[in-house]
Parts: structure tokens; C-alpha cells; sequence
């Protein structure tokens, strides 16, 4: 049972493997989406086209019609990767080997929709994966594994997303045989250091220059590319939008949110402690750039201001 893209992963590693055989592939209904709001199909229903397996696709997970299909199918176990639905106690209990999730953090940290971009946004260190047996609460089931990788300062969410999605793939391959035969015991998640990664809004985006430079740079790359970090630049008639792609932390001082200086080296703005160096940005309607070129076409100078 998958949806997003993070799914794909998992999807692909267990029908390339022989030891498991995949009865159906349950993913949510195809959305309208452009423009012209044209019914698109999920990632994973495009990848189950591909492997030619049966498709799914329950308006709800807890449709009496679709569990009456599922139980029909007699699966000896489900896995579930971003599905997108809280399943019901009647759906965890089909299987005689129960759900299994895998799930992009360390739990019990980071439960909830956003685990990739609330461990970058964080500053943390490392993350990784998790093995779960899925229970009724939010993320809450006993581990059967984990793995575990460093975040690098060249990691943003798209990059640590696809790290992690092959992670998880090879780690549920690799813990599904000893789950069913009896050789992994199901631990309980600690009580303590749990947290709660809530769903991205587009305003989590707006870069807030009162904090200090390492804390924007870590938002700028957890945000990235989705909902990006913008910030507004003071100007007549009206401030503009812009959207910074990639920057770094220089230890320099200056009034939050002030242009100190900017040149094709960087856009240096001011922060609540150290300073940021804009290195590529895109204005609203415009082409993401680096910053000389982008200086070209819309100047900013020392004193300019940013809200």
C-alpha cells in the first residue's frame, strides 16, 4: 500500500525479489492535477502498470467493499510506505503477519506526515529508517529495524528523500524473511523523545531573517525544493518575491534582513547572528539562476532591504 513517490522504491525492490510475491498494489484514487486538471495517477499505480500487478484503489481504506477484495486475496502480510490514509483496525488485523510500515525517521523521533524535512529543518546530524509493526496510533508500533544515515551539509528533502527511500526498500527486503520466520522480536518504542513532524505548509517556506544564519540555512534546505524558502524584497511600487535556491553561512554581523553586500561572489544578508551568502535565486514569474547573472537582471545593492 503505497502513494507517493517514496513508495516506488519499496514497491520495485519486492517484486524484483523471488522470495515475495505480490497479490495486489492498493494506492489512492488518481487526482486532478495542472491546469487542466487532468486525472493523474499516483507514482505507484504507474510503477504497478509497469509490473503489470493488479491495482487498487479504494476511494477510502476503510470501504467494507475494498477490505471484502483484500480479505479475498488472502495476503499473508501488507506493507504500507506513505500511503496517505489512516488505516482501520479491521485492515491491520487481515493479515495473519499484521502491517508492517516503513517510515523515514529514527522512531520514536520524527512520527507524523514531514520526518524528511523536520530532521534537515532541525539541524540534526543523522536520520534513517524504520521498520515498524504497524499499530492503531500515529507512527506509535513496535520497531522490527532500523538504519541509520548522516545528513550531510549538501543534503536538502529531495536529496535525503531518495537516500532514504532505497534505504528503506533494502531494509524491508531484508527484514521481511526473519520477521515471518520468528527471528526478530518486535521491540516497543522508548516512552521518552518522541516528536512530532507536522505537515508542510507553504508558509513554513518564508525565511524569518531575525533567527540566526544556521537555523535559516538548515529551513532553506529541508524546504527545498517544496515550498522553497522565499523572502520579500523591499521595492517600489511593491515587494517582490523572491526564492532563494541555495545559499551558505558566512560569520559576518549586520542589521536582519539588510543587504551588506552583493556581487557575483553572493547576496550577503544579515540574520539575527552570522549572516546568509545567497548563491542562486529566481524571482517570482522568472528562471532560477545563479547570483551574477541574476544580479544582471534584477540589482540589489548594500543597504536593500528584505522582509
Amino acid at each position: 500500500m503505497g502513494t507517493a513517490e517514496l513508495s516506488r522504491a519499496s514497491l520495485e525492490k519486492l517484486a524484483g525479489d523471488k522470495q515475495f510475491s505480490i497479490v495486489a498494489v492498493v494506492t489512492q484514487p488518481d487526482k486532478p492535477q495542472g491546469r487542466e486538471l487532468r486525472l493523474t495517477p499516483s507514482p505507484v499505480k504507474i510503477l504497478a502498470a509497469q509490473l503489470n500487478l493488479p491495482v487498487l484503489q479504494p476511494l477510502k481504506a476503510r470501504d467494507e467493499e475494498f477490505i471484502g477484495k483484500l480479505r479475498a486475496l488472502k495476503p499473508d502480510l501488507m506493507v504500507v510506505v506513505a500511503y496517505g490514509q489512516i488505516l482501520p483496525q479491521s485492515l491491520l488485523d487481515l493479515p495473519p503477519f499484521g502491517c508492517l510500515n516503513v517510515h523515514t525517521s529514527l522512531l520514536p523521533k520524527y512520527r507524523g506526515a514531514a520526518p524528511i524535512q523536520w530532521a534537515i529543518a532541525s539541524g540534526d546530524a543523522d536520520t534513517g529508517v524504520t521498520i515498524m509493526q504497524m499499530d492503531a496510533g500515529l507512527d506509535t508500533g513496535p520497531v522490527l529495524a532500523t538504519r541509520r544515515t548522516p545528513i550531510s551539509p549538501a543534503d536538502d528533502s529531495q536529496s535525503l528523500h531518495d537516500r532514504l527511500a532505497q534505504l528503506g526498500a533494502e531494509l524491508l527486503a531484508e527484514t521481511i524473511p526473519s520477521y515471518i520466520a520468528g527471528k526478530i522480536t518486535p521491540q516497543p518504542q522508548p516512552a521518552e523523545g518522541s516528536t512530532y513532524a507536522a505537515k508542510i505548509k507553504k508558509e513554513d517556506g518564508q525565511v524569518d531573517w531575525n533567527q540566526p544564519a544556521t537555523q535559516t540555512w538548515n529551513r532553506l534546505r529541508a524546504f527545498t525544493p517544496w515550498p522553497g524558502a522565499f523572502t520579500f524584497f523591499l521595492a517600489d511600487p511593491k515587494p517582490q518575491l523572491l526564492k532563494i535556491w541555495r545559499a551558505e553561512v558566512v560569520e559576518k554581523s549586520g542589521v536582519a534582513g539588510t543587504i551588506l553586500s552583493a556581487d557575483k561572489t553572493g547576496v550577503v544578508v544579515g540574520c539575527g547572528r552570522d549572516a546568509l551568502r545567497i548563491l542562486e535565486l529566481q524571482r517570482e514569474g522568472g528562471k532560477r539562476l545563479p547570483v551574477e547573472p541574476f544580479l544582471t537582471g534584477f540589482p540589489l545593492r548594500a543597504g536593500g532591504k528584505f522582509r
